[in-house]
């Protein structure tokens, strides 16, 4: 293969870089609006920077012991990938954070002109997050990839152990994904279920009425969690798919099959940034997401086309387009039943808002029934799109692992949505903190709904995606072990089955009980401070740091446990009980993971919107008794599709990693040396 092309992804993953900082520094040049909207958008600017600030402390001693464990069990050049894995996913989620309170005040100020230019001050800040997680995702990759290779000699036996360096990449990214998922998720929903159950509940008051002293906690944390947490949460999905067909791809196709991957990833990303210039709404009565829609259409048509040139050039293959053209069409089909179960438009969201007029029991029975009906209908896509690639188009493993690929490539537009929503929302909050014209309320009060479906739509396209990306990895493990089939008559094995099918309960037991504990500190702190009857007046600022910093100490401190559960059970099992009893565990683990995280998840969304239509007017309006049913079943829904959910992500596929790591030592293989 000639040169210039295994450097061609580098050229590709800049270009995407670069854009996005040219996006960057055009929103910096807008108007931040009022000193007011300043001084709100700044003490939540603040707060996202002093907690993330703890959490890398926090991180750094864990990556620091993972670093060194890692180095004397696989040696110097896997171990330098952790570390670059680790880094580029928490720049990643820095940056997006960055980017995100700096341009909520800038979006408030923009509604005031047009629907238009409110809704293209958050979506190009998104585009700059898709833009980051997809070029620094790739770049990093293909700068570990690379490196390896041309530093062992540029051969077979070289391209061989690229695939172990590149795992340990996958790990890296994973680590520093799970801590800023279910840290952030933790932050966010403490601030979020503490401020709605004093402020709305109890008082009456409005979301994000400055008198409540969790308003700014709840603010700070749409952008720890939304933000920062989803990019890292998205990267390294991306990266590891990536990484799984890159070594699944050296087994048929040598060297072009591991650059093929790469060059998808490139020019995918490149097509979904070029067409957000499209994401236009048609007039003021549009709804947003209808442009967003159109926008991702044609980015999926147009990647279709490029795709169908790649597979013919690199892998002379057709077979390779069509399992990539699955999986752009599955994003659709996930985007579109997401939608469905989760937006205030469809049949499930306002069955729920009806059943919130007998009482929160009724609302809450409600909702769960939505969210596992949801689960069924996501558990068979992900069949179908599996199924597809691997029997479809004679591909094996590989074609699996393209269809995840094909998901993936749309990873710019994606984030693009994700981060609208948490920008959009802050907005809304400074906005009516700040007194914004009725216009601009209007008008963002309609981007704040339309938020909620975007984040919910993303989870869904989060939560699918990763589970490609993880049976992905599952195909990797057979591959490097040698195993053919997994035996679950055997006990070994099935006890393996049932411990991993047992792990994400326990994971989402203790993420939801850290929500719980920290949702708890946060409602005794606003009683107590809504004691002073001159807050409740409003001639008294509350003390917004204090539900910060209870936020903050809340999520450090629940990191720890989860994390290594996760770590250490995939080790101990695949020393105690072998490799095929590992299978096992992983194939409990990511089929339980991945109905329960899109339950939750849809859950979580139709119990939200449920409570956003009923304040559109619905059966009584706010304040009626059908509204505040619908708050319970929104802070219920709360650590469900903030929390618990999302965090199943990262975790399904460090189990992945480590237990490749796992097999690469028991095995005495490299991985990809197939």
């Amino acid at each position: 293969m000639p040169g210039i092309v295994l450097y061609l992804p580098v050229a590709l993953a800049i270009i995407g870089i670069v854009y996005g900082v040219i996006v960057a520094l055009s929103i910096f040049r807008k108007s931040e609006g009022t000193e007011k909207m300043k001084k709100i958008s700044g003490a939540i600017r603040e707060g996202a920077d002093a907690y993330l600030a703890r959490q890398f402390r926090t991180i750094a001693v864990f990556a620091v012991v993972l670093a060194i464990v890692v180095y004397l069990a696989l040696g110097p050049l896997v171990a330098i990938a952790f570390v670059v894995g680790a880094v580029c996913s928490g720049l990643v989620g820095y940056f997006g954070m960055y980017l995100a309170v700096r341009s909520n005040a800038r979006a408030a100020q923009a509604s005031l002109t047009s629907m238009q230019d409110a809704l293209a001050v958050p979506f190009s800040a998104g585009v700059v997050s898709g833009s980051l997680v997809s070029g620094v995702g790739l770049l990093g990759v293909a700068v570990v990839f690379i490196g390896v290779y041309l530093s062992l000699g540029a051969n077979d036996a070289a391209l061989a152990q690229t695939g172990q360096a590149l795992i340990g990449f996958g790990f890296g990214a994973n680590l520093l994904a799970l801590f800023m998922r279910v840290g952030g998720g933790i932050y966010t929903k403490a601030a979020d279920v503490g401020a709605d159950l004093v402020g709305k509940v109890e008082q009456g008051i409005p979301e994000d009425d400055p008198r409540n002293p969790a308003t700014i906690a709840d603010n700070v944390g749409d952008n720890v969690g939304d933000c920062a947490g989803m990019g890292a949460d998205v990267f390294e999905s991306y990266t590891v798919t990536i990484i799984s067909t890159m070594v699944l791809g050296m087994v048929s196709y040598g060297l072009s099959g591991a650059i093929f991957p790469l060059l998808v990833a490139g020019i995918g990303m490149l097509i979904a940034l070029a067409c957000s210039v499209f994401v236009r709404v048609k007039g003021e009565d549009e709804y947003p997401f209808e442009a967003m829609k159109r926008g991702f259409l044609y980015s999926t048509v147009l990647q279709a086309i490029a795709f169908a040139g790649l597979s013919l050039f690199v892998l002379n293959s057709d077979a390779a387009f069509f399992a990539l053209l699955t999986g752009l069409f599955a994003t659709h089909v996930i985007m579109n039943f997401t939608d469905y179960y989760t937006s205030t438009k469809h049949k499930p969201v306002q069955e729920i808002a009806t059943a919130a007029k007998s009482g929160a029991g009724t609302n809450l029975i409600a909702g769960l029934g939505v969210g596992m009906e949801s689960a069924v209908v996501g558990i068979l896509v992900v069949a179908a799109s599996i199924g597809i690639g691997y029997f479809g188009f004679n591909l094996g493993y590989f074609g699996i692992a393209l269809v995840g690929l094909g998901m993936l490539s749309t990873t710019a537009m994606i984030m693009a949505m994700d981060t609208f929503g948490p920008i959009s929302d802050n907005a809304n909050g400074i906005g009516e903190m700040s007194g914004l014209e009725a216009k601009g309320r209007k008008r963002m009060d309609t981007l704040d709904a339309v938020g909620n479906t975007t984040k919910a739509v993303t989870k869904g396209f989060a939560i699918s995606s990763a589970a490609i990306a993880a049976v992905a990895l599952f195909s990797t493990y057979f591959e490097t072990t040698g195993l053919k089939a997994i035996n679950i008559a055997l006990p070994n094995v099935f006890i393996g089955l049932l411990i991993g099918g047992a792990l994400p309960f326990i994971f989402s037991s203790l993420t939801m009980k850290a929500v719980g504990r920290a949702a708890n500190l946060v409602v005794e702190e606003v009683r107590r401070q809504f004691k002073d009857p001159a807050i409740m007046k409003g001639t008294k600022d509350p003390d917004y740091a204090a539900c910060v910093d209870i936020s903050t100490k809340a999520a450090i401190d629940s990191l720890y446990l989860p994390a290594a559960i996760v770590v250490l059970t995939p080790i101990v099992l695949g020393f105690t009980l072998g490799l095929e009893a590992l299978g096992g565990f992983l194939a409990g683990a990511i089929l339980v993971s991945q109905l329960m995280a899109i339950f939750m998840s849809n859950a979580g969304g139709a119990w939200d919107n449920a409570k956003k239509y009923i304040e559109e007017g619905h059966f009584g309006g706010k304040g009626s008794p059908a509204h505040m049913a619908a708050v319970v079943g929104d802070t219920v829904g709360d650590p469900f599709k903030d929390t618990s959910g999302p965090a199943l992500n990262p975790m399904i596929k460090i189990l992945n990693i480590v237990s490749l790591l796992v097999a690469a030592i028991i095995a005495g293989k490299h991985l990809g040396a197939i």
